[in-house]
């Protein structure tokens, strides 16, 4: 890992105004008030090293690379000082290459190759079509994007533009650990159940997909995936009842995928209206067929910018599955806002909230940013998580928690 470093870092050196860098230290501490039933722990401490440069040998050209180092508390990072690149790893790794791909940029055409991230879709919170980027899930609501690696080809002209992608190699979404507080795995009972999670192989075969964009006074786009689902669903492959409890064998499996969605957006002069909605089939009779949409309306006035809107989601067929993990599932039949205030150059607030329509669940997020120079920044987050056992806000309602950021930027 120290060599990689040294390598880009000698690079800014010799390539000059060619190669551009930046990247972050960072530190977080987590506190959560209430101890959960399969995790006694309240507090977790992460630290965080980003390193991104770009290199432009021509004007037509770019390579962009980025890597991450980090360490925890509560072995959500893996312990193992190697290198990683596939991002299938059940912990998050110490050391990895977030980023690196080649950029050739021509005219209309702008064709990248290597891994990379992929984002389709206009809504917020739940996107229904974006689905070249699975997530780093272990912490459900604060989770953040992955990379795949892939070739993407984008061809504009006029008001409209092509964009298709192949990924040679599947990229799961990294769900909750199944002994810690955010597994949606294991049921609260007066009596103990244990669980064991027997990762199957990750699916191979390639993933590939098309996205036709209109820009103009309205922009609409229509887009086609074909792969696999990167969120899991399990099967019981087994179950051991002892006078402790019950022990329950889960095998995950990632179903064979095949979406087609499209998004609209239409500003009005009070408000810009979007909405996106995707259907999902698959082969696999074990999953689920359905449709997800998002209806939302997105104002800015002044320092001032709001979000709200609907998601929803409507079975056509209902698969043999034993349990899945779906969050963007999850977060249909709600209510979904954000809003967010400049305060000035330095300081800023953002709320977030999803609101189930029949009261079983809540999630409301606030967060507070202050730059300090133009080096330091400091980020309090609190989160609210409330609801019912049955639903997926409720059943982490023991979740609630804050949290605070220290960024050093470079």
């Amino acid at each position: 890992m120290r060599v990689i470093v040294a390598l880009l870092l000698t690079a800014a050196t010799c390539f000059g105004q060619a190669y551009t860098q930046r990247g972050f230290i960072e530190t977080r501490g987590t506190f959560y008030p209430q101890k959960a039933a399969i995790d006694p722990a309240q507090g977790v401490g992460e630290s965080l090293f980003r390193y991104e440069g770009f290199y432009r040998p021509a004007a037509t050209l770019q390579i962009a690379g980025a890597v991450d180092v980090r360490i925890d508390t509560h072995h959500q990072v893996g312990r193992d000082f190697k290198l990683s690149w596939q991002d299938r790893e059940i912990r998050r790794p110490v050391s990895e290459v977030r980023r690196l791909s080649g950029i050739y940029h021509n005219g209309p055409l702008t064709f990248e190759v290597g891994k990379q991230f992929i984002r389709w879709g206009k809504t917020d919170i739940v996107t229904p079509t974006d689905r070249f980027a699975p997530r780093d899930f272990l912490n459900v609501m604060d989770n953040e994007f992955l990379a795949v690696t892939a070739a993407r080809l984008n061809y504009e002209k006029g008001a409209n533009a092509i964009e298709a992608v192949w990924s040679p190699r599947f990229t799961p979404s990294r769900i909750p650990l199944v002994d810690q507080r955010w597994s949606p795995l294991v049921p609260q009972t007066e009596f103990t159940i244990t669980i064991r999670d027997l990762r199957a192989s990750v699916p191979g075969g390639p993933q590939s997909g098309i996205r036709w964009n209109h820009t103009g006074p309205v922009e609409y786009a229509l887009s086609v995936y074909q792969g696999f689902n990167p969120l899991p669903s399990f099967d019981v492959v087994g179950t051991n009842f002892t006078p402790e409890g019950v022990s329950i064998d889960l095998q995950r499996f990632h179903s064979k995928m095949l979406m087609a969605g499209g998004d609209i957006a239409i500003p009005t002069p009070l408000f810009t209206l979007k909405s996106e909605a995707a259907h999902f089939s698959s082969s696999d009779d074990r999953a689920d067929e359905y449709a997800l949409y998002v209806v939302q309306l997105e104002r800015q006035s002044g320092e001032w910018f709001f979000v709200g809107g609907y998601a929803g989601e409507a079975i056509t067929r209902n698969g043999s599955r034993a349990a899945t993990f779906a969050p963007d599932r999850g977060l249909t039949k709600t209510l979904l806002g954000r809003a967010g205030y400049t305060i000035d150059a330095n300081r800023g607030v953002a709320f977030e909230t999803a609101v189930r329509q029949n009261g079983d669940g809540l999630w409301v997020k606030g967060e507070y940013s202050q730059a300090f120079g133009q080096h330091w920044r400091a980020t309090l987050n609190l989160t609210l998580i409330r609801g019912k056992l049955g639903d997926f806000l409720g059943q982490y309602r023991q979740n609630s928690h804050a949290f605070l950021v220290l960024r050093y930027s470079f």
